[in-house]
């Protein structure tokens, strides 16, 4: 599947020694929209965010302090993103021939533009969010930072390419990015323990919980399996298999940028899975350490209310 915004030749040229030093082979192909989405989200945190933001809530916006005016502005970069990348993973997971090809030597070494362009605009996002963490730190918090090297890591991983086709399914994790925002706009807008917050919390937990628990582990598992397969096949058998049919075995759906990928089989340096697995495992714990947070910060929410009735009824008897 093409990527529908192809690389202008200027980017391919002056991205393209940075991808050789870092062996990076389609990032000149996507390198122009890294760039688009990092520009875009700062357009969107310092000017679109703030000049909306004081039209349409002009008093609660003004009555923030600096840190909470630029929490507000973060997590308006993180909806836009969210809803964008959401979108546009779905549509190439559905659509993308190519990829609903892949055996497990496509899922570890192959690359389609489509595929590349949704993690090109990650990647954008990803840099930006590392930049704004580690420039905000005493805000975001260490989590977030820990959270944007990792990512930014395993995406930028994607460009080799090696875990392309995870790349869109991890992806999908920011399903459940909307409604953790709409949590965090209710408290600041004192819709705290509304029925909009209670609702939006369950919707909230439940995505989060399938999103990033159970489908990230599911995938988690699927890529480990894969990696494990690649470490004890011996190339020379999948070197025999690609001779004796004169097909690629690893990837017949891998379009390189001129045509489709020969068939050697794709470098798996041990220091490349020691990152993957690394980055991978410490952003799987993080969601299990996030959403525990999310269901303290739920129940915080409403506790009140129950323990009210509780004394009302404690009194009545």
């Amino acid at each position: 599947m093409r990527d529908p915004l192809p690389a202008p030749a200027l980017f391919v040229d002056l991205a393209r020694p940075l991808a050789e030093n870092l062996s990076l082979s389609t990032l000149p192909q996507h390198a122009h929209e890294i760039l688009l989405g990092f520009l875009a989200y700062h357009f969107i945190l310092y000017y679109l965010s703030p000049t909306l933001s004081r039209l349409v809530f002009p008093g609660t916006y003004r009555s923030f302090n600096k840190r909470t005016r630029l929490n507000w502005d973060i997590h308006w970069v993180s909806m836009v993103q969210a809803l964008f990348i959401n979108s546009a993973a779905i549509y190439v997971i559905w659509n993308d021939g190519q990829r609903k090809e892949m055996d497990w030597k496509g899922r570890l070494w192959g690359y389609t533009p489509a595929s590349g362009m949704v993690q090109g605009f990650a990647a954008g996002y990803f840099l930006w969010d590392l930049q704004v963490s580690s420039q905000y730190i005493a805000i975001t918090g260490p989590s977030a930072l820990l959270h944007a090297i990792g990512a930014l890591s395993v995406t930028c991983i994607g460009f080799r390419p090696f875990g392309n086709y995870y790349g869109l399914s991890f992806v999908l994790y920011e399903l459940s990015t909307p409604f953790l925002n709409i949590h965090w706009f209710c408290d600041k807008l004192k819709l705290t323990g509304s029925k909009l917050q209670l609702y939006n919390g369950i919707a909230l937990l439940i995505s989060f919980f399938s999103c990033r628990i159970v489908w990230g582990t599911y995938q988690s598992i699927l890529i480990y399996s894969d990696i494990y397969t690649a470490l004890t096949t011996e190339s020379a058998n999948l070197m025999g298999s690609a001779l004796d049919d004169g097909k690629c075995p690893f990837n017949s759906s891998n379009m390189s940028v001129g045509g489709p990928a020969g068939c050697e089989i794709g470098e798996l340096p041990m220091w490349l899975v020691s990152v993957y697995l690394i980055g991978n495992t410490a952003l799987s714990l993080l969601n299990i350490f996030w959403f525990t947070q999310m269901v303290k910060a739920v129940k915080k929410r409403f506790a009140p209310t129950s323990d009210v009735k509780s004394n009302v009824h404690a009194k009545k008897s």
